[in-house]
Protein backbone atom coordinates (compact mmCIF):
# COMPACT_ATOMS: atom_id res chain seq x y z
CA UNK A 1 0.00 0.00 0.00
CA UNK A 2 2.81 2.39 0.88
CA UNK A 3 4.62 1.61 -2.40
CA UNK A 4 1.45 2.18 -4.40
CA UNK A 5 0.82 5.48 -2.61
CA UNK A 6 4.35 6.66 -3.33
CA UNK A 7 3.96 5.71 -7.01
CA UNK A 8 0.67 7.64 -7.33
CA UNK A 9 2.21 10.66 -5.57
CA UNK A 10 5.22 10.63 -7.88
CA UNK A 11 3.02 10.39 -10.96
CA UNK A 12 0.89 13.32 -9.72
CA UNK A 13 3.97 15.45 -9.15
CA UNK A 14 5.32 14.62 -12.60
CA UNK A 15 1.95 15.47 -14.16
CA UNK A 16 1.87 18.83 -12.37
CA UNK A 17 5.43 19.54 -13.45
CA UNK A 18 4.56 18.67 -17.04
CA UNK A 19 1.52 20.96 -16.92
CA UNK A 20 3.55 23.86 -15.51
CA UNK A 21 6.31 23.24 -18.01
CA UNK A 22 3.83 23.00 -20.86
CA UNK A 23 2.20 26.27 -19.82
CA UNK A 24 5.60 27.95 -19.70
CA UNK A 25 6.48 26.70 -23.17
CA UNK A 26 3.10 27.86 -24.46
CA UNK A 27 3.61 31.34 -23.02
CA UNK A 28 7.12 31.48 -24.45
CA UNK A 29 5.74 30.40 -27.79
CA UNK A 30 3.07 33.10 -27.69
CA UNK A 31 5.68 35.72 -26.83
CA UNK A 32 7.99 34.64 -29.61
CA UNK A 33 5.07 34.37 -31.99
CA UNK A 34 3.98 37.94 -31.16
CA UNK A 35 7.54 39.15 -31.63
CA UNK A 36 7.90 37.58 -35.06
CA UNK A 37 4.33 37.96 -36.30
CA UNK A 38 4.11 41.63 -35.30
CA UNK A 39 4.57 43.84 -38.33
CA UNK A 40 7.93 45.62 -38.13
CA UNK A 41 8.03 49.41 -38.31
CA UNK A 42 9.55 51.05 -41.34
CA UNK A 43 10.96 54.57 -41.01
CA UNK A 44 11.48 56.53 -44.22
CA UNK A 45 12.94 60.03 -44.32
CA UNK A 46 10.45 62.41 -45.91
CA UNK A 47 11.71 65.89 -45.00
CA UNK A 48 13.65 68.13 -42.63
CA UNK A 49 12.46 70.54 -39.93
CA UNK A 50 13.26 74.05 -41.19
CA UNK A 51 11.40 76.06 -38.53
CA UNK A 52 9.85 75.59 -35.10
CA UNK A 53 7.35 78.27 -34.12
CA UNK A 54 5.71 78.78 -30.74
CA UNK A 55 2.75 81.16 -30.51
CA UNK A 56 2.58 81.92 -26.77
CA UNK A 57 -0.21 84.46 -27.26
CA UNK A 58 -3.25 83.25 -29.18
CA UNK A 59 -3.35 85.30 -32.42
CA UNK A 60 -0.02 86.93 -31.50
CA UNK A 61 3.25 86.82 -33.41
CA UNK A 62 5.01 83.45 -33.65
CA UNK A 63 8.33 83.07 -31.84
CA UNK A 64 10.97 81.02 -33.73
CA UNK A 65 13.01 78.62 -31.59
CA UNK A 66 15.82 76.24 -32.52
CA UNK A 67 14.70 73.51 -30.11
CA UNK A 68 11.41 72.70 -28.40
CA UNK A 69 9.93 70.23 -25.98
CA UNK A 70 6.83 68.57 -27.36
CA UNK A 71 4.26 67.88 -24.65
CA UNK A 72 0.81 66.33 -24.99
CA UNK A 73 -0.66 69.83 -24.94
CA UNK A 74 1.77 71.32 -27.49
CA UNK A 75 5.24 72.85 -27.92
CA UNK A 76 7.21 74.51 -25.15
CA UNK A 77 10.51 76.37 -24.84
CA UNK A 78 11.37 77.55 -21.33
CA UNK A 79 8.34 79.42 -19.95
CA UNK A 80 6.92 79.88 -23.44
CA UNK A 81 4.13 77.44 -24.20
CA UNK A 82 2.09 77.40 -27.36
CA UNK A 83 -1.28 79.21 -27.09
CA UNK A 84 -1.08 79.51 -23.29
CA UNK A 85 -1.88 83.25 -23.14
CA UNK A 86 -5.16 84.71 -24.30
CA UNK A 87 -6.71 88.17 -24.67
CA UNK A 88 -10.25 88.28 -23.32
CA UNK A 89 -13.00 90.82 -22.76
CA UNK A 90 -13.96 91.69 -19.20
CA UNK A 91 -16.64 89.00 -19.27
CA UNK A 92 -14.12 86.34 -20.37
CA UNK A 93 -14.84 85.96 -24.09
CA UNK A 94 -11.77 85.33 -26.24
CA UNK A 95 -10.40 88.04 -28.50
CA UNK A 96 -8.52 86.97 -31.66
CA UNK A 97 -7.07 88.40 -34.85
CA UNK A 98 -10.39 87.71 -36.56
CA UNK A 99 -11.96 90.62 -34.67
CA UNK A 100 -8.78 92.63 -34.04
CA UNK A 101 -6.28 91.94 -36.86
CA UNK A 102 -3.53 94.11 -35.31
CA UNK A 103 -3.20 91.49 -32.58
CA UNK A 104 -0.97 89.52 -34.98
CA UNK A 105 1.72 92.20 -34.53
CA UNK A 106 1.91 91.71 -30.75
CA UNK A 107 4.91 89.72 -29.56
CA UNK A 108 4.77 87.89 -26.23
CA UNK A 109 8.03 86.28 -25.09
CA UNK A 110 9.36 85.05 -21.75
CA UNK A 111 12.69 86.10 -20.27
CA UNK A 112 14.00 85.66 -16.74
CA UNK A 113 10.62 84.79 -15.22
CA UNK A 114 8.87 87.71 -16.91
CA UNK A 115 6.61 88.01 -19.92
CA UNK A 116 7.60 90.71 -22.37
CA UNK A 117 4.91 92.40 -24.48
CA UNK A 118 5.94 94.33 -27.60
CA UNK A 119 3.85 96.01 -30.28
CA UNK A 120 4.14 98.78 -32.89
CA UNK A 121 4.03 102.23 -31.32
CA UNK A 122 4.02 100.78 -27.77
CA UNK A 123 6.62 100.77 -25.04
CA UNK A 124 7.78 97.31 -24.03
CA UNK A 125 5.99 95.96 -20.97
CA UNK A 126 7.37 93.35 -18.56
CA UNK A 127 5.31 91.59 -15.91
CA UNK A 128 5.96 88.35 -13.97
CA UNK A 129 5.04 85.08 -15.66
CA UNK A 130 3.69 83.70 -12.39
CA UNK A 131 1.24 85.86 -10.46
CA UNK A 132 -0.37 83.31 -8.10
CA UNK A 133 -2.38 85.88 -6.14
CA UNK A 134 -4.19 87.27 -9.19
CA UNK A 135 -7.76 86.26 -9.92
CA UNK A 136 -8.63 83.22 -12.00
CA UNK A 137 -11.04 84.15 -14.79
CA UNK A 138 -13.68 81.93 -16.36
CA UNK A 139 -13.20 82.21 -20.13
CA UNK A 140 -14.94 81.06 -23.29
CA UNK A 141 -12.95 79.72 -26.24
CA UNK A 142 -14.98 78.57 -29.25
CA UNK A 143 -17.98 77.98 -27.01
CA UNK A 144 -16.07 75.88 -24.45
CA UNK A 145 -15.39 76.88 -20.85
CA UNK A 146 -11.79 77.22 -19.71
CA UNK A 147 -9.96 79.18 -17.04
CA UNK A 148 -7.07 81.63 -17.13
CA UNK A 149 -5.00 83.45 -14.50
CA UNK A 150 -5.31 87.23 -14.94
CA UNK A 151 -1.94 88.85 -15.75
CA UNK A 152 -2.70 92.14 -13.98
CA UNK A 153 -3.84 95.68 -14.63
CA UNK A 154 -0.64 96.82 -16.38
CA UNK A 155 -1.03 94.18 -19.09
CA UNK A 156 -4.72 95.06 -19.38
CA UNK A 157 -4.02 98.78 -19.89
CA UNK A 158 -1.26 97.98 -22.41
CA UNK A 159 -3.55 95.79 -24.56
CA UNK A 160 -6.53 98.14 -24.29
CA UNK A 161 -4.39 101.08 -25.40
CA UNK A 162 -2.78 99.11 -28.22
CA UNK A 163 -6.05 97.80 -29.66
CA UNK A 164 -7.56 101.30 -29.33
CA UNK A 165 -11.03 100.02 -28.60
CA UNK A 166 -13.70 101.25 -26.21
CA UNK A 167 -13.74 97.80 -24.59
CA UNK A 168 -11.35 96.90 -21.77
CA UNK A 169 -9.21 93.87 -22.51
CA UNK A 170 -7.49 91.49 -20.09
CA UNK A 171 -4.59 89.08 -20.58
CA UNK A 172 -4.90 85.62 -19.01
CA UNK A 173 -2.55 82.65 -18.77
CA UNK A 174 -3.41 78.95 -18.71
CA UNK A 175 -1.77 77.09 -15.80
CA UNK A 176 -1.04 73.35 -15.47
CA UNK A 177 -3.57 72.72 -12.70
CA UNK A 178 -6.43 74.14 -14.77
CA UNK A 179 -8.82 71.93 -16.71
CA UNK A 180 -7.77 71.87 -20.36
CA UNK A 181 -10.16 71.84 -23.30
CA UNK A 182 -10.80 68.60 -25.18
CA UNK A 183 -10.88 69.03 -28.98
CA UNK A 184 -13.25 66.05 -29.27
CA UNK A 185 -16.02 68.25 -27.84
CA UNK A 186 -15.97 70.28 -31.05
CA UNK A 187 -14.24 67.90 -33.43
CA UNK A 188 -15.12 64.18 -33.05
CA UNK A 189 -12.07 63.01 -35.04
CA UNK A 190 -9.85 63.71 -32.03
CA UNK A 191 -9.52 61.00 -29.36
CA UNK A 192 -11.08 62.01 -26.02
CA UNK A 193 -7.73 62.03 -24.20
CA UNK A 194 -6.22 64.82 -26.37
CA UNK A 195 -6.16 68.20 -24.61
CA UNK A 196 -5.35 71.80 -25.55
CA UNK A 197 -5.21 75.14 -23.78
CA UNK A 198 -6.28 78.03 -26.06
CA UNK A 199 -5.53 76.47 -29.47
CA UNK A 200 -8.44 76.36 -31.92
CA UNK A 201 -8.37 72.57 -32.24
CA UNK A 202 -5.20 70.47 -32.09
CA UNK A 203 -2.03 70.68 -29.99
CA UNK A 204 0.38 70.65 -32.98
CA UNK A 205 0.07 71.96 -36.54
CA UNK A 206 2.50 71.06 -39.33
CA UNK A 207 2.95 72.62 -42.77
CA UNK A 208 5.54 72.27 -45.54
CA UNK A 209 7.42 75.07 -47.26
CA UNK A 210 6.59 73.51 -50.63
CA UNK A 211 2.84 73.79 -49.96
CA UNK A 212 3.23 77.51 -49.21
CA UNK A 213 5.29 78.00 -52.40
CA UNK A 214 2.61 76.15 -54.38
CA UNK A 215 -0.04 78.54 -53.07
CA UNK A 216 2.16 81.60 -53.67
CA UNK A 217 2.58 80.56 -57.31
CA UNK A 218 -1.17 81.07 -57.76
CA UNK A 219 -1.31 84.50 -56.08
CA UNK A 220 -0.35 87.98 -57.20
CA UNK A 221 1.64 88.44 -53.98
CA UNK A 222 3.62 85.73 -52.20
CA UNK A 223 2.57 84.57 -48.75
CA UNK A 224 4.79 83.22 -45.97
CA UNK A 225 4.36 80.32 -43.56
CA UNK A 226 3.75 82.81 -40.71
CA UNK A 227 0.35 83.62 -42.17
CA UNK A 228 -0.80 80.05 -41.45
CA UNK A 229 0.60 79.88 -37.91
CA UNK A 230 2.11 76.36 -37.89
CA UNK A 231 4.30 74.94 -35.13
CA UNK A 232 6.46 72.77 -37.36
CA UNK A 233 7.61 73.79 -40.83
CA UNK A 234 9.09 71.12 -43.12
CA UNK A 235 11.49 71.50 -46.05
CA UNK A 236 12.86 69.00 -48.59
CA UNK A 237 9.49 67.50 -49.54
CA UNK A 238 6.92 67.94 -52.31
CA UNK A 239 3.92 70.25 -51.99
CA UNK A 240 1.18 68.69 -49.86
CA UNK A 241 3.28 65.60 -49.11
CA UNK A 242 2.33 66.17 -45.46
CA UNK A 243 -1.26 65.21 -46.31
CA UNK A 244 -0.12 61.58 -46.54
CA UNK A 245 1.96 61.33 -43.34
CA UNK A 246 -0.25 59.39 -40.94
CA UNK A 247 2.48 58.94 -38.31
CA UNK A 248 5.88 60.61 -38.12
CA UNK A 249 8.92 60.79 -35.87
CA UNK A 250 10.96 63.96 -35.33
CA UNK A 251 13.84 63.74 -32.86
CA UNK A 252 12.46 61.71 -29.93
CA UNK A 253 8.86 62.80 -30.67
CA UNK A 254 6.16 60.74 -32.35
CA UNK A 255 3.16 62.49 -33.87
CA UNK A 256 -0.08 61.10 -35.28
CA UNK A 257 -2.10 62.88 -37.95
CA UNK A 258 -5.71 63.46 -36.90
CA UNK A 259 -7.12 65.70 -39.62
CA UNK A 260 -6.33 68.44 -42.10
CA UNK A 261 -6.48 72.06 -40.98
CA UNK A 262 -9.58 73.77 -42.34
CA UNK A 263 -8.83 77.43 -43.06
CA UNK A 264 -10.89 80.52 -42.24
CA UNK A 265 -10.94 84.32 -42.65
CA UNK A 266 -7.90 84.63 -40.34
CA UNK A 267 -5.64 83.60 -43.24
CA UNK A 268 -6.49 86.92 -44.91
CA UNK A 269 -4.72 88.89 -42.15
CA UNK A 270 -1.26 89.98 -43.28
CA UNK A 271 1.17 89.00 -40.47
CA UNK A 272 3.50 91.89 -41.41
CA UNK A 273 0.93 94.71 -41.46
CA UNK A 274 -1.98 93.47 -39.35
CA UNK A 275 -4.40 94.39 -42.16
CA UNK A 276 -7.25 92.04 -43.07
CA UNK A 277 -8.29 91.75 -46.74
CA UNK A 278 -11.10 89.22 -46.24
CA UNK A 279 -10.22 87.81 -49.66
CA UNK A 280 -6.80 86.29 -50.35
CA UNK A 281 -5.32 83.75 -50.00
CA UNK A 282 -8.60 82.16 -48.82
CA UNK A 283 -10.39 82.47 -52.17
CA UNK A 284 -7.52 80.88 -54.05
CA UNK A 285 -7.27 78.06 -51.51
CA UNK A 286 -10.97 77.40 -52.03
CA UNK A 287 -10.36 77.04 -55.77
CA UNK A 288 -8.22 73.93 -55.38
CA UNK A 289 -7.95 72.73 -51.76
CA UNK A 290 -11.50 71.77 -50.83
CA UNK A 291 -12.17 68.40 -49.22
CA UNK A 292 -13.62 65.30 -50.86
CA UNK A 293 -17.43 65.18 -51.02
CA UNK A 294 -17.37 62.37 -48.44
CA UNK A 295 -15.65 64.72 -45.94
CA UNK A 296 -17.96 67.72 -46.28
CA UNK A 297 -19.63 66.92 -42.97
CA UNK A 298 -16.21 67.47 -41.33
CA UNK A 299 -14.72 70.44 -43.19
CA UNK A 300 -17.81 71.98 -44.85
CA UNK A 301 -16.57 74.73 -47.21
CA UNK A 302 -13.21 75.34 -45.51
CA UNK A 303 -10.14 74.77 -47.71
CA UNK A 304 -7.48 72.45 -46.30
CA UNK A 305 -3.93 73.63 -45.68
CA UNK A 306 -1.59 71.96 -43.17
CA UNK A 307 -2.11 69.03 -40.82
CA UNK A 308 -3.32 68.84 -37.22
CA UNK A 309 -1.46 66.28 -35.14
CA UNK A 310 -1.67 64.68 -31.72
CA UNK A 311 1.34 63.63 -29.68
CA UNK A 312 1.90 59.86 -29.38
CA UNK A 313 5.27 60.17 -27.64
CA UNK A 314 6.57 63.30 -25.94
CA UNK A 315 10.18 64.41 -26.27
CA UNK A 316 12.31 67.10 -27.89
CA UNK A 317 12.87 68.20 -31.47
CA UNK A 318 15.05 70.80 -33.11
CA UNK A 319 15.54 72.64 -36.38
CA UNK A 320 17.48 70.40 -38.76
CA UNK A 321 15.95 67.16 -37.49
CA UNK A 322 15.01 64.59 -40.11
CA UNK A 323 11.30 63.83 -40.41
CA UNK A 324 10.54 60.11 -40.67
CA UNK A 325 7.29 58.65 -41.95
CA UNK A 326 6.40 55.55 -39.94
CA UNK A 327 4.76 52.59 -41.65
CA UNK A 328 3.58 49.41 -39.90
Amino acid sequence: MELRGLTVKALSQNKAALLVGGAGVALLGLGLGYKYLRKPETLVGVGVVSQLLIHPLKSGRGVPVTQAECHDIGLRSGDMQDRHWLVVTEDGHMVTGRQHPRLVLVSLTCEGGQICLKGPGMEELRVPVKQPHNLVTDCRVHGADIQGRDCGDEASRWLTRYLAAETTFRLVRFEPQMRARRPVEGEPLFPPFVQVAYSDIGPVMLLSEASVRNLSSKLEKDVTVERFRPNIVISDCAAFAEDEWEEIQIGSVRLQRVMSCGRCIFTTVDPETGIISRKEPLETLKSYRLCKPSEKHIYKSSPLFGQLLMVKKTGTMQVGDEVYKISH
